[in-house]
């Protein structure tokens, strides 16, 4: 379970690093964004959908 937490720490940090270099890894053509004058919203459906599969394939290949 430890080495678990370890890449999956280690994936957060890589991931942390790409996006403060300003790569644009979670915008995918589903995810919703609406952008009005003083208003944002971003509803990442598609990136939550992917994100999903992919930790439920690594929990499933490192519990066996």
């Amino acid at each position: 379970m430890g080495k678990l937490f370890i890449t999956i720490g280690i994936l957060f940090i890589i991931i942390g690093i790409l996006m403060v270099f300003g790569i644009k890894l979670f915008k995918l053509p589903g995810d919703i964004y609406i952008e009005k004058d003083n208003f944002s919203f971003y509803f990442p459906i598609s990136t939550s959908i992917l994100l999903s599969i992919i930790f439920s394939f690594l929990f499933y290949f490192f519990s066996k």
